[in-house]
């Protein structure tokens, strides 16, 4: 029998129907909620069945867009075990991008929380194959229906319905080199094969408590805590960033496992090393285990974090959409020596690194890191030339360039895709270069990632300008107060934007020229 994760569910909330399993803390509003596996596990069967009442049939597609919290998981699981598939969108989406991605899925249903009335009221009326609208929250638009009224009226019974491993099971909607996000099919044998590697890598067992930050909507955290789910262990839920609040919820909770982006890991360091926070102040005795993800790890952080905590396990782990989310490749809690390398092949994984003909390179030659397991994607949804270029023979190719040590240690050198990792979100250059193309005094730009110590990248730009024309920092920056925040450029170049015979901005000769390195990123 196939243990899918919505059958993981149901197995929790038998073996431990009164055991917690989700707590949600809101700090900002000193609020604190939880539920137990039995409830978690009723909730979701009811909004299963609601959405079957609807004419939900397996192979639909459901737009998922909210905040991190308990009702996300149990619209997540709800939705997952109809057999339809779960679109989880980024909540930093403008209204242009969900309908985009509503315009590729076509989803039956949206779900979304009150804070998303605004941009989906926008677009509402340009989505015709859209039948319903379901609103979280208290102040319910008129043209949706509330998730809590629709629990209300439905039944806890487990929906009928025929789950095999190789069904797709979400759409997750990440990067692209051509600017707009690619629609990545997951099945739940690749959501199966995420919560065992996890599982196996960090240990978990039914006394763990995950400490669960990023957004759900990624492929990320979610994807760490499936170690979690499936032995039983428990999440909690922090809604808000800052230091303070993650070692309160570490404190507070008695949670056992945190996964940090390295920003936040840097905050908390530097509030340790001013004294604005003291460890004496909190009980962190059973945290066991830290560790990184989604952009480049600096070792020097490292060493520092161990000046704090030298008990402490730490992990690096690597990975993308196209594979699950991380733990493809991962450093192992007992190889701290060895930091700077993202790390092995994780568990059940293989990884080569190859040529542009796709033949091994050498030790200590750099080259595309590709992946084979039973987390690679299934495809990109409606885009078999995309999906061609990228799954060859089973294996994945990641768009990293990498080199391998003798110890077998894997290194990223550079990537291969342009895309900028500011703080563990993904960039397109070509959305920052377009929208400053509207610029009446811009003549050519180019966007490039610029290290930085905090966030990995920040987002810089080349800026060629209109003879004759005077444009300023300033007014650069303030006219891309526009964008989404982590979009915005925090770095302006003014200069001439080089480009090839055939028209494309060559990055390279830009990253040498204002970086001092030819690679988007050096470790």
């Amino acid at each position: 029998m196939d243990i899918h994760i919505g059958e993981m569910l149901a197995r929790n909330g038998r073996m431990y129907p009164d055991n917690v399993a989700l707590i949600e803390r809101v700090p900002a509003e000193n609020k604190r909620f939880e539920i137990t596996w039995k409830e978690f596990d009723r909730r979701a069967n009811l909004f299963s069945n609601a959405l079957i009442a609807k004419g939900i049939r397996k192979g639909d597609k459901i737009i998922h867009l909210m905040n991190n919290s308990i009702d996300w998981l149990v619209a997540y699981f709800g939705i997952v075990r109809t057999g339809a598939w779960v679109v989880p969108l980024n909540f930093r989406f403008t209204s242009s991008d969900i309908k985009y991605c509503a315009d590729v899925a076509e989803p039956e249903i949206i779900i979304f929380g009150e804070e998303f009335t605004e941009r989906i009221e926008a677009i509402r009326k340009k989505l015709p194959f859209v039948k319903h609208y379901i609103c979280t929250g208290k102040n319910i638009p008129s043209f949706a229906e509330s998730f809590s009224d629709l629990l209300e009226k439905s039944v806890p019974i487990s929906p009928d319905v025929e789950i095999t491993f190789t069904d797709p099971c979400g759409l997750y909607f990440t990067s692209g080199t051509t600017g707009q996000p690619k629609p990545i099919l997951l099945t739940h044998k690749n959501m199966a094969c995420a919560c065992i590697t996890e599982k196996m890598h960090h240990y978990q067992t039914v006394n763990d408590k995950f400490i669960l930050i990023p957004p759900l909507y990624h492929t990320g955290a979610k994807m760490h805590w499936f170690g979690s789910l499936i032995v039983g262990g428990p999440a909690v839920i922090l809604k808000g960033i800052s230091p303070e609040w993650i070692l309160e919820a570490v404190s507070e909770e008695e949670g056992t496992i945190v996964w940090l982006l390295v920003p936040w890991a840097q905050d908390i360091l530097l509030k340790l090393d001013s004294g604005e926070l003291k460890l004496k102040d909190y009980n962190l005795t059973r945290w066991r285990l830290m560790h990184i993800g989604a952009q480049p790890v600096p070792p020097s952080l490292i060493k520092h974090w161990r000046q704090y905590f030298p008990n402490m396990a730490y992990d690096t782990t690597y990975g993308l959409s196209e594979s699950t989310g991380p733990n493809c490749v991962h450093l192992g809690i007992e190889n701290t020596h060895k930091v700077g390398a993202i790390g092995r092949p994780g568990f059940n994984w293989e990884t080569r690194i190859v040529n542009e003909e796709g033949r091994d390179v050498a030790v200590g030659e750099p080259g595309e890191l590709i992946v084979r397991g039973n987390g690679v994607m299934k495809e990109y949804y409606k885009n078999p030339e995309a999906t061609a270029k990228t799954i060859k023979d089973g294996w994945l190719y990641t768009g990293d360039m990498a080199k391998q040590d003798e110890d077998g240690f894997i290194y990223i050198v550079d990537r291969k895709k342009d895309v900028i990792i500011t703080g563990g979100e993904n960039v397109f250059p070509i959305e920052v270069e377009n929208f400053l193309h509207t610029h009446p005094g811009v003549k050519d730009v180019a966007a490039i990632g610029f290290p930085d110590e905090r966030l990995g990248e920040i987002v810089a730009v080349v800026i060629d300008i209109v003879p004759g024309k005077a444009v300023s920092e300033q007014e650069v920056i303030e006219y891309c107060q526009k964008l989404p925040k982590y979009k915005r450029p925090r770095k302006v170049i003014f200069g001439e934007v080089p480009r090839n015979p055939t028209g494309k901005i060559e990055k390279p000769k830009l990253r040498k020229r204002y970086i001092g390195i030819e690679g988007a990123f050096k470790i």
